[in-house]
């Protein structure tokens, strides 16, 4: 007996999808039989970063799921409304929502400009509530209804408040977003959930770091994030809501995943931001 797709049937929208986590994420929803609708702006190459919008949803299909790109800015509501508007036409509503889009820029305040500020701001904040506004009405008509963010679990430690302030307020921003959609949507069976990773991933904008080689060695496949966020959205929605999971956490303690080895990483993966596990030893 073949296997039961365990989003068979279910679209999900999701932001910043050409390349990376979110990639790995729709991928992942595919092979589970989702359709998957992609809005990046990427539709031509980038020098430096592989893939498109295009691409990406060509690897959807290839791996049996029904997909639809939508070239446009997560910032922009008109671009935003297409990506809803073309998930309904094209398979009939919305059951997942995930929010991945995101700017980082890790300056001083002294040094960090207004425009990457502003980018930060408007890319994670504004981005993540436009989608999730957009995808609301049609949430409510869902069986089965998730939104997901890429966020971390809200860690005030000052060492996080001080590192780079401007980019945590923009995550720990989407953090709130979501928690606070899990309690105003809880009775209507929409539910709220954030998913951050324990370690570094391997992206394109780990390779970019200086000393990107060594980086890349010490960091998980995108697939473990994948294989996360496909296990939340399976979840009844009136059940799992208002969590900040870890990846690995959700693998092994809710989804009976034994071995994190085949992830990569190493033996000793670089632990990822806003963590205490990140926290440098001579901190104080």
């Amino acid at each position: 007996m073949a296997e039961q797709r365990t989003l068979a049937d279910r679209t999900m929208v999701i932001s910043g999808a050409s390349r990376g986590i979110g990639l790995a994420i729709a991928v992942a929803a595919a092979r589970q039989g989702a359709n998957v609708v992609l809005l990046a702006k990427t539709a031509e190459p980038h020098p430096r970063l592989p893939g498109t919008v295009h691409t990406a949803a060509a690897e959807v299909e290839a791996a049996g799921g029904r997909a639809a790109a939508v070239v446009g800015d997560v910032r922009n509501e008109e671009d935003v409304q297409r990506v809803i508007d073309t998930a309904v036409e094209q398979f009939g509503g919305v059951d997942i929502c995930v929010n991945n889009a995101s700017a980082i820029a890790t300056e001083p305040t002294d040094q960090l400009s207004a425009k990457k500020f502003g980018l930060m701001q408007d890319i994670n904040l504004r981005g993540t509530f436009l989608l999730t506004k957009a995808a609301i009405p049609h949430l409510r008509k869902s069986a089965n209804a998730h939104v997901l963010t890429i966020a971390p679990p809200l860690n005030l430690h000052p060492y996080w408040l001080g590192v780079h302030p401007s980019y945590t307020l923009s995550k720990y921003g989407m953090t709130l977003l979501a928690l606070g959609w899990a309690s105003e949507y809880a009775e209507t069976g929409i539910a709220s959930n954030c998913l951050w990773p324990e370690t570094f991933i391997a992206t394109s904008a780990v390779a970019n770091l200086q000393d990107g080689e060594n980086q890349l060695a010490a960091a998980r496949s995108p697939e473990i994030m994948a294989d996360a966020a496909v296990a939340i959205v399976s979840r009844p929605a009136r059940e799992f809501t208002g969590r900040a999971l870890i990846d690995a956490e959700m693998l092994t303690e809710h989804a009976g995943v034994a071995d994190l080895s085949g992830y990569g990483g190493g033996d000793h993966p670089t632990p990822d931001l806003f963590l205490d596990t990140a926290i440098p030893e001579n901190y104080s």
